[in-house]
């Protein structure tokens, strides 16, 4: 069987390589295969930065922009200054511009949040921690799971780059503990700093997180064939159903939560995945599913499968009162704005 990579087209491109909060990991990780690629493909990285990244004064809720991570990377895709751009994909909105869709979804690392604690609690966990204890997130997820989970301690709002927030734990007196993605920790290299991974029952962890996506153009064939020959087919599968619940709203498990954390509605479903049909040297053609995914005709009826699985979970928390929960979380939310 000949090697894929000799199959794939010869071309020139732009890419922006962008990871939030100014860290360099999404760079570093997508790097790393592009060693890989340059005996058929030149290539030009271009990093930027977005409104996300240069407002750090304020938390998030009150910065009142949505897609604070790629509304400027988009910008840069639709006027054709790049041909595509690599997101972490818990940042991308279940909802993309028209004309835009995820060319490829790498293999998932860590989905989990990790605790990373101030020097004078190495070795303990938040459960122990004394009362009032200050944990720092600039995530209204976090913060809701934390308060609900562990309702002694003070969660405050840290901004700035991994360097940034590590910088404040370890030198200031203000936090205790930062609450932060595993998949960002262990790409640059400081796994050894984690002392506690949050499972599901503590805090579950964002929509796609812990996978890198690549946005494209609908009416880039050249691009979509790329990249498409990146695409993890178990990872896609788990996002195409994690975007739809997030859009309409396997085993999945899913929550609502209000902002203080007193109210929780969580639902777990479970569904049956078809048989891929997928055919040796078969060429894959662009498909657009609800979580606006591109997929080869052979994974079309596994994803759309995993899709209504996500849509079947959202209905079911909608059924017990969600929109009730996010519409109070809502107003909570443009209140902090004010």
């Amino acid at each position: 069987m000949a090697n894929p990579v000799e199959q794939w087209p010869r071309f020139e491109t732009k890419i922006i390589s962008y990871q939030p909060f100014g860290t360099c990991s999404n760079l570093g990780q997508y790097g790393g295969r592009s060693a890989s690629r340059k005996s058929w493909f030149t290539q030009e990285s271009v990093s930027m930065s977005t409104i996300g990244d240069n407002i750090l004064e304020k938390p998030l809720p009150k910065i009142g922009e949505k897609s604070v991570f790629t509304k400027e990377l988009e910008v840069a895709l639709a006027n054709k200054s790049v041909d595509f751009v690599v997101h972490s994909l818990k940042d991308l909105p279940s909802t993309l511009p028209p004309g835009m869709l995820i060319g490829a979804v790498f293999r998932r690392d860590s989905p989990y949040d990790v605790v990373v604690f101030h020097p004078k609690h190495k070795g303990s966990n938040l459960a122990s921690l004394p009362k009032g204890s200050v944990i720092g997130t600039s995530s209204l997820r976090r913060s809701a799971q934390l308060k609900r989970s562990f309702p002694h301690l003070l969660i405050e709002d840290v901004r700035g780059n991994l360097n940034t927030r590590l910088s404040k734990l370890d030198a200031g007196d203000k936090y205790d503990a930062l609450i932060l993605a595993a998949a960002g920790m262990d790409r640059m290299g400081w796994a050894e700093r984690i002392e506690q991974v949050l499972g599901p029952d503590e805090c579950l962890y964002a929509v796609g997180q812990g996978a890198l996506a690549v946005e494209v153009n609908l009416d880039d064939k050249q691009t979509i064939e790329l990249v498409s020959k990146l695409i993890d087919r178990d990872t896609s599968i788990c996002c195409a159903a994690e975007r739809n619940f997030l859009r309409t709203l396997l085993t999945m498990t899913g929550a609502v939560f209000s902002l203080d954390g007193t109210e929780c509605l969580k639902e777990t479903v479970t569904g049956t995945l078809p048989d891929p049909s997928v055919q040796d040297g078969s060429c894959p053609h662009a498909i657009l599913t609800q979580s606006s995914i591109y997929v080869p005709t052979g994974m079309r009826d596994i994803i759309v499968t995993a899709e209504k699985l996500g849509g079947t979970l959202a209905q079911a928390l909608i059924a017990r009162g969600a929109e009730k929960v996010l519409r109070k979380a809502r107003e909570g939310k443009d209140l902090v704005q004010q």
